[in-house]
């Protein structure tokens, strides 16, 4: 697969990828890196340094809350990610969005690929 095709294609996916996980659950970053990894088969393996910034904007935003979390061990605080319910309409319109620009790639291909097969 082309690395730079598939860049760019991750790039436009990510940030509603990680508000639909945030939407489905409250969760800290090393969680979303983790569940962005396992959901995807291995396709979205991210460093904190492309997640942070996603986080950020998203909270910056008003989608998304962030609260520190101490469980009762002796770990490290958590921050952990919330969606807000500007959050959660905007994921929905995003999810609308990206099924109908996935559905006009689809057709726009397919009928390429049938005009191909057809003598000229």
């Amino acid at each position: 697969m082309d690395d730079r095709f598939l860049q760019q294609l991750k790039k436009g996916v990510l940030e509603m990828l990680v508000l639909a996980l945030i939407c489905a659950a409250p969760a800290y970053g090393y969680e979303l890196l983790q569940k962005l990894k396992d959901s995807s088969g291995g396709l979205f393996v991210l460093k904190e340094g492309t997640l942070y910034p996603i986080l950020y904007r998203l909270e910056d935003d008003g989608m998304i809350e962030s609260s520190w979390f101490q469980g009762k061990s002796r770990a490290a605080p958590k921050k952990i990610y919330t969606a807000t319910e500007q959050g959660r309409r905007e994921y929905a319109r995003r999810k609308d969005v990206w099924t109908a620009f996935v559905g006009a790639v689809e057709s726009f291909t397919k009928e390429v690929e049938r005009d191909e097969t057809q003598p000229h």
